[in-house]
């Protein structure tokens, strides 16, 4: 889920190079819903949006019996330290910055998607 061009595409782009199956949504309105219909294995979530509060969407996500399962990686710029800590509290999975998940995308998917 991602409202800015740079990094959701970039992340998209290494995600289908990974071999990963990609979907994407622009509306955290949506989250619970696609992930129930759609059964990805984690989600992506942009933080930093201009028309939506994406912390609460996680928060649903992580409450709903059919998606608390899925890793969620949360993302945003360094800077936004409020929206990172609300994310924490929301539920997500490992919270990072832009450059950070672009440069180390592999070994963040691996650390969510770590079964305990």
């Amino acid at each position: 889920m991602y409202e800015k061009l740079l990094p959701g595409s970039q992340l998209v782009n290494r995600l289908q190079d990974l071999n990963y199956r990609v979907q994407t949504i622009a509306e955290a309105a949506t989250l619970v819903e696609c992930a129930e219909q759609a059964r990805p294995m984690l989600v992506l979530a942009d933080l930093e949006s201009t028309r939506q509060d994406v912390c609460p969407a996680i928060a649903r996500l992580k409450k709903s019996p059919g998606t608390q399962h899925l890793p969620v990686i949360a993302f945003s710029s360094e800077s936004s330290v409020d929206l990172q800590a609300a994310a924490r509290a929301a539920g997500a999975t490992l919270v990072v910055s832009d450059a950070a998940i672009l440069n180390h995308l592999p070994q963040f998917l691996e650390q969510a998607l770590q079964v305990e």
